[in-house]
């Protein structure tokens, strides 16, 4: 039932999100990627606390959460040099966060399964959505602009590599980032 809710709650938003950004992909990444932060930041603070109270170990999970936390950070810091954020969208970023982030931690703490599942599908998502954008920037519907420089040295790109490449790499490391929260949630019903 939780993952069911899950899944549903995850496909409200991506409703939300469609008709609000469309095929504005850069605008969507900024405005998602803000939220995509969130939870990896929250469940290893979370887990880092757990470890030192119950003075036992933390299963290995407080390093990968935080390392997903600044990865979407670094997705984040891309996105804002290839889709420049209106007012409107800073201000949509600063409510976005704020609201998730605390909806997201009482999720966490009544139930961390539920909240890596809602996480493993915020990234499958996500692994959706940089596929939609990958293919309009393979078939010219978006240009392929330069990377970033800080896209090229984050993911050791080719120094002249586009936005295709970026894609490449932000799409795997959504796909990392869903295949780890589902096995948190597995660990967690085991």
């Amino acid at each position: 039932m939780r993952d069911r809710t899950a899944y549903a709650f995850v496909k409200f938003l991506r409703f939300f999100a469609d008709t609000f950004f469309a095929r504005r992909y850069g605008h969507r990444a900024v405005v998602l990627e803000t939220v995509a932060a969130v939870p990896g930041m929250v469940g290893g603070t979370l887990q880092h606390l757990q470890s030192l109270r119950r003075l036992e170990g933390d299963r290995g999970w407080i390093r990968p959460l935080l390392e997903e936390a600044e990865n979407e950070r670094m997705h984040l810091m891309t996105f804002l040099h290839i889709a420049r954020p209106s007012s409107f969208e800073r201000l949509l970023i600063l409510l976005a966060q704020g609201i998730f982030y605390n909806l997201f931690f009482v999720l966490y703490l009544l139930s961390p399964k539920t909240a890596h599942r809602v996480t493993g599908y915020f990234e499958e998502e996500a692994v959706h959505s940089y596929t939609e954008y990958l293919a309009g920037v393979d078939d010219g519907t978006h240009a392929n602009v330069p990377a970033p420089r800080i896209a090229i040295e984050y993911w050791k790109l080719a120094p002249d590599a586009r936005l295709r490449e970026v894609l490449v790499a932000v799409r795997a490391d959504e796909e990392h980032h869903r295949d780890v929260n589902h096995q948190f949630a597995n660990d967690l019903a085991g």
